[in-house]
């Protein structure tokens, strides 16, 4: 599904990605896991198209990725990959079935099916009784949840997770473990996950480590 091709990422003289080459499988969960300062993050933002790096190539789905610009690039994003980020990033003026539809509504998704799927992935998190929430009436955990509602409104193919149990405490990040797993089988999304975390990367398919900038 997505091939990496001697990815290079520098930052002034630190050289933080080192001809990095990877392919990740259709339905596979690959864990990301390293020391601070070793790449991650990056790494995952460049998949993600978030970040352009120095050299190399990605394919997504057999299609040359490093091209993509502008528009293109918007609609690429915002219809093929769902992002998962340990602050949530939710806008508080909006319920959480808003913040959940609304890369669905910028997709120009007709508002009765938007909604009506978002309570279906609502259902499956088992927060459906939050919808009319706004995020400062939510938990930490169900703040999560909306996000990785969001993250699949447009059913992507890749959903990217940068230590989506970050924020949590043991119970909800245990919790959070094994929804993605349960995820992955329901809409067959395919996850790339960022972890510190030993139990969530022992529930991933794969585990890579990164250490200096090259997968050890």
């Amino acid at each position: 599904m997505i091939e990496l091709k001697n990815i290079n990422k520098s930052y002034g003289d630190l050289h933080v990605l080192k001809d990095i080459s990877l392919i990740i499988s259709k339905k596979e969960i690959l864990c990301i896991e390293g020391p601070s300062g070793a790449g991650k993050t990056t790494l995952l933002k460049i998949i993600g198209k978030l970040e352009n790096m120095d050299s190399g190539d990605i394919l997504f789905n057999g299609s040359e990725l490093n091209n993509l610009k502008g528009t293109k690039l918007c609609e690429f994003r915002n219809q093929q990959i769902g992002f998962v980020f340990q602050f949530h990033h939710l806008m508080p003026e909006f319920t959480a079935l808003e913040n959940i539809c609304m890369p669905a509504f910028i997709n120009n998704a007709k508002t009765h099916e938007s909604k009506k799927y978002a309570l279906k992935l609502m259902e499956s998190l088992k927060i459906t009784d939050k919808k009319d929430n706004f995020p400062a009436q939510l938990s930490g955990g169900e703040q999560q949840r909306v996000a990785i509602a969001r993250a699949l409104i447009n059913k992507p193919d890749l959903v990217l997770a940068d230590e989506p149990s970050g924020n949590l405490d043991i119970e909800q990040a245990n919790s959070m473990h094994k929804l993605f797993n349960k995820l992955r089988n329901e809409f067959d999304q395919t996850f790339v996950i960022v972890t510190h975390n030993k139990d969530l990367s022992l529930l991933c398919d794969r585990t890579i480590t990164l250490k200096d900038g090259i997968i050890s």
